[in-house]
């Protein structure tokens, strides 16, 4: 079983940058895609970021795209999120979460495994 804990969240101004973790347990995850999704009280948890098995394709959802970088270190069995330029916008619980394939898209069912999520509060 795989176990994902996300950290990095927090408070910040917006414009400010925070850097978001996802350490993996349970196995090596050195050939399985890894994304990020967020989700707000009002709203369905969105897609936010992808990146493949060995980093070497990325992608994101239009509304962060240019301002967020996703990326992980295998050895480390660890997905990141830098994020900069922060809107109030961005405020959610961002959830981590593997699939068992190199590489998925955008779609949730695409993803096998998920975090318990960290708090972002981007203020105005």
């Amino acid at each position: 079983q795989v176990q994902l804990v996300e950290s990095g969240g927090g408070l910040v101004q917006a414009g400010g940058s925070l850097r978001l973790s996802c350490a993996a347990s349970g196995r090596t995850l050195s050939t399985n895609a890894m994304g990020w999704f967020r989700k707000t009280p009002e709203k369905e948890r969105e897609f936010v970021a992808v990146i493949s098995w060995n980093g070497g394709s990325t992608y994101y959802a239009d509304s962060v795209k240019g301002r967020f970088t996703v990326s992980r270190d295998n050895a480390k069995n660890t997905v990141y999120l830098q994020m900069n330029s922060l809107k109030f916008e961005d405020t959610a619980v961002y959830y981590c979460a593997v699939s068992r394939q190199p590489v998925v898209g955008s779609a949730e069912y695409e993803y096998d495994y998920w975090g318990q999520g960290t708090q972002v509060t981007v203020s105005s």
